[in-house]
């Protein structure tokens, strides 16, 4: 996996993550980069949001964050997504998802 693809962008309140989601999955994580984007896989459905709360449950647990510091603000009803994240800098959601760049 090259993270120095993965496009992670800071913002003034934290930063945001391209990703790329595969739902229905056998066990949830990180599964490498997919065109830039980090890919996460989580074993919720695409139905009634719930791939989507798993999403933030999943980092919400990962970074060891509260689940009310992330947003996913593009990308609702598609595979690739963009997740804001407040109130974390960009080194630091690296040595948290356990991504050496």
């Amino acid at each position: 996996m090259n993270i120095t693809d993965l496009q992670v962008r800071a913002t003034e309140t934290g930063l945001e993550v391209r990703l790329h989601i595969q739902p229905r999955a056998k066990r949830p994580g990180i599964a490498g980069i997919h065109n830039g984007a980090l890919k996460i896989k989580v074993t919720a459905p695409p139905v009634d949001d719930a791939a989507n709360r798993a999403v933030i449950e999943f980092f919400a647990t990962l970074l060891e964050i509260p689940k009310s510091s992330i947003q996913i603000v593009s990308g609702l009803k598609a595979r690739e997504k963009t997740l804001e994240i407040r109130g974390l800098s960009r080194s630091d959601f690296f040595v948290r998802a356990g991504l050496t760049p």
